[in-house]
């Protein structure tokens, strides 16, 4: 029986109702008209997003089961390393830091615009860097291994990374003055956009959204930041609003003449758990053992992914820059 309970948990916890549970074993729906409520209501919309695609691509005789296989290895994975770690990173660092904050802020609809710019600064920031210092690519390279987009890839990441995610958020908001239950709301709508932006293209062929294009992140930019194309590479960082984006000079569209390849530039299994989860991590290792000199290793380690200690960069800058003189061209 602790087997079927625990079962029922965990479905409780991946389709993320325990909200609407409580509400309805209470019996009290009047706090739907609480912004709790109206959180707790629109937190399954993310899993309900993943497990339509996959009702619908079964539906049109287009599921595959290997572009889901590591996906659902790897959330898995995920859950059980939370169950035993069992600590709220982001509660923890909110208690930590709330105090700190240098701006005060209240719940109102324009300090949410506020907060959400700066949510989405923080996401920009973290999100740049991952891209940039290799150690944390090794992490990050999780969430861009597939080959094939679909909306789960959205929970596809590396533990570590959800930890230093939730840690950074909650510090560079707290300190901000953005409200925690701001921040919740926040990162609920972010979770929302995320499935639907790894929407597959059997899913939604065109996914430009006409002129919604020029105000948002849209699936087309987000499939532009899977891409291994040279053009593509480190583009598009944003979640929701390309704000940041357009400010520091890595957006993106997505060219009809380079159609978007997705998946990471080093050879490797993307059906395979241990190398897509591991694969850059042994990657880095076997660099920062084939030098002697300290400086070397510690170069292969917070450099950004291609740098070479011999200076044959192959970074994605560079081959950025090469693709965007030849377009020129």
């Amino acid at each position: 029986m602790s087997i079927i309970t625990d079962f029922l948990s965990e479905l409780t916890i991946f389709f993320r109702i325990n909200g609407l549970y409580d509400i309805i074993h209470t019996g009290n729906y009047r706090v739907l008209l609480t912004f709790g409520g109206f959180l707790a209501a629109i937190s399954p919309i993310t899993p309900i997003i993943i497990v339509f695609e996959i009702l619908w691509s079964v539906f049109r005789h287009k599921f595959r089961r290997e572009s889901y296989k590591v996906p659902f290895l790897i959330i898995i994975v995920n859950r059980i390393m939370s169950r035993l770690i069992g600590i709220s990173v982001l509660l923890l660092s909110i208690g930590i830091f709330q105090k700190y904050a240098i701006i005060h802020t209240s719940l109102t609809w324009y300090w949410f615009i506020y907060g959400y710019l700066i949510y989405e600064l923080n996401n920009f920031i973290r999100h740049y860097l991952t891209h940039k210092v290799r150690l944390l690519w090794c992490f990050h390279s999780v969430h861009h291994s597939s080959e094939e987009l679909n909306s789960s890839i959205t929970l596809t990441t590396f533990f570590v990374e959800n930890l230093y995610t939730e840690f950074f958020a909650a510090m560079f908001c707290m300190l901000l003055g953005v409200q925690p239950i701001m921040l919740f709301a926040i990162m609920i709508l972010d979770s929302i956009w995320g499935a639907f932006v790894h929407i597959s293209e059997e899913s939604m062929t065109n996914a430009r959204l006409g002129f919604l294009e020029k105000f948002i992140l849209t699936p087309s930019h987000h499939r532009v930041h899977h891409g291994r194309n040279h053009l593509y590479m480190d583009t598009n960082f944003c979640s929701i609003i390309n704000i940041w984006d357009i400010i520091f000079k890595t957006y993106q569209k997505e060219e009809k003449e380079v159609p978007v390849d997705y998946g990471i530039t080093r050879p490797m299994d993307s059906n395979n758990f241990s190398d897509v989860y591991f694969g850059e991590i042994v990657s880095l290792w076997h660099d920062v053992r084939s030098v002697s000199k300290l400086k070397h290793k510690i170069g292969y380690i917070f450099m950004p992914p291609g740098w070479c200690h011999t200076g044959e960069y192959q970074t994605a800058s560079t081959l950025r820059n090469e693709a965007l003189n030849a377009l020129k061209k």
